[in-house]
């Protein structure tokens, strides 16, 4: 335990590392305890992403600063008795009063150029105590000394889900639905954190996930217009075509779903539904993302296949590797839309929990998300049956999957036309 901190281990620096090596609790794990003066040691320490994380507060004087930093973090502060000394182990080292969060490394420091203090953290796991956790423990603090938080900084970059964990926390604390487009969520924990309050912060240089798909410097074909996206395919390419319109498809009845849930959260009169609502809109979001990457996955796929048909086929070794090239590419190129065909399942029970629990107003809207979502099992079936006759060879393969594709738009067919059947009934009795 006492080697699971990294700071403990490297406690002494290089300076005091053979008289550390010589105490027998200190014997490595591996190799001699004999300190070499000229190498020294390497220690290697495996964690969650740091987050590098400071909270402003309304005021110069660091110490205050300090007294927020050492009542959150981790390691607390030294234990002081009645006459204000520190209270000391037999060892003589202090006695510790912890802190309130778990997983945090904190200090207090006043920064010229803000002129400003900052409670200034390591945020060693946020899955532990994330973003949001801090910046509420700190103003707490601070409120209880008669200070205010002004904002907070990310040094560095974060992890998405670390903002969204921030944002859906806000959210629910203001009584909204969570299940909102993702860059949403993004701007409201970047709003109720303030982390624009004393330096600009683009979510696309700030956050992991983003900055990567920015630096790989592709255009998806989700990124473009509604305008844009039909023109690409109503040309003589044959990418996008039919799977990425059935990925589309898919993501609209998510969509639907997901905004007609929405409207039903803060109604007055369905407050019984509004948590399952919630949930709805939630799992909407989520499925709604999944096929919108599926977009760009199918065009992704029949370029693989496009890529594999190129390949030379001179020699014997040559046709041996362009054939395994092309089966792998053909079985790619069948399992995205049949990923969207199974996926449609799931939003036509959003629509189906919608049409039935849902805004009465919006309960032509969730009739739509089903008829989206099986025009999306259907285009996705055809593609899966197209591609499947490409797979020379492999007809076990073939089998299994055509056998998959059958169940799974038969099901598709079935929820959405028991949709149909309660949206028409609703509609007509209204």
């Amino acid at each position: 335990p006492e080697r699971r901190n990294l700071a403990d281990v490297r406690k002494g620096e290089y300076e005091a590392l053979a008289q550390k090596l010589a105490d027998p609790e200190w014997k490595p794990d591996f190799g001699p305890a004999v300190f070499n003066a000229r190498s020294g040691a390497t220690v290697i320490g495996a964690r969650q992403f740091l987050i590098a994380y400071n909270v402003n507060l309304n005021t110069r004087d660091r110490r205050l600063a300090n007294d927020v930093a050492f009542a959150v973090r981790e390691g607390g502060r030294a234990k002081r008795d009645a006459a204000g000394e520190i209270v000391r182990n037999p060892d003589g080292s202090s006695v510790k009063v912890p802190g309130r969060l778990k997983a945090v490394k904190g200090v207090g420091w006043y920064i010229d150029e803000y002129d400003r203090a900052q409670v200034s953290m390591n945020l060693v796991d946020f899955t532990v105590t994330p973003p949001h956790a801090a910046f509420d423990a700190c103003e707490e603090e601070a409120r209880a000394r008669g200070l205010r938080v002004t904002g907070s900084e990310l040094v560095g970059l974060i992890p998405l889900e670390a903002i969204l964990l921030a944002g859906r926390h806000y959210l629910k604390r203001q009584g909204r639905s969570t299940g909102i487009p993702e860059r949403r969520i993004v701007e409201t924990a970047i709003q109720s954190l303030g982390l624009r309050e004393i330096a600009s912060f683009d979510p696309d240089e700030k956050i992991i996930e983003y900055r990567l798909a920015r630096d790989q410097g592709r255009k998806l074909l989700v990124g473009r217009s509604v305008t844009g996206f039909v023109d690409e395919l109503s040309t003589d390419s044959p990418a996008p075509g039919g799977g990425s319109v059935a990925a589309l498809c898919g993501a609209l009845a998510a969509a639907l779903a997901a905004m007609v849930a929405n409207l039903t959260v803060g109604r007055k009169g369905q407050e019984s539904v509004w948590e399952e609502m919630i949930g709805i809109a939630d799992r909407g979001q989520s499925e709604k993302d999944a096929f919108l990457r599926a977009v760009d996955e199918d065009t992704d796929a029949f370029n693989k296949v496009m890529d594999a048909i190129r390949l030379p086929a001179a020699g014997d070794e040559e046709k041996a590797h362009k054939a395994e090239a092309l089966r792998e590419a053909n079985r790619g190129a069948t399992l995205v839309p049949l990923s969207v065909l199974e996926r449609t399942h799931s939003v036509l029970d959003l629509a189906r929990e919608t049409a039935s629990k849902g805004n009465p107003n919006s309960v032509s809207d969730a009739g739509v998300a089903a008829l989206a979502a099986r025009a999306a099992a259907e285009g996705a079936y055809y593609n899966v049956l197209i591609n499947l006759k490409s797979l020379d060879g492999d007809d076990a393969w073939a089998s299994a999957i055509a056998a998959r594709a059958h169940v799974a738009v038969s099901e598709a067919r079935r929820r959405a036309e028991a949709v149909a059947a309660q949206v028409e009934a609703s509609l007509r009795k209204d």
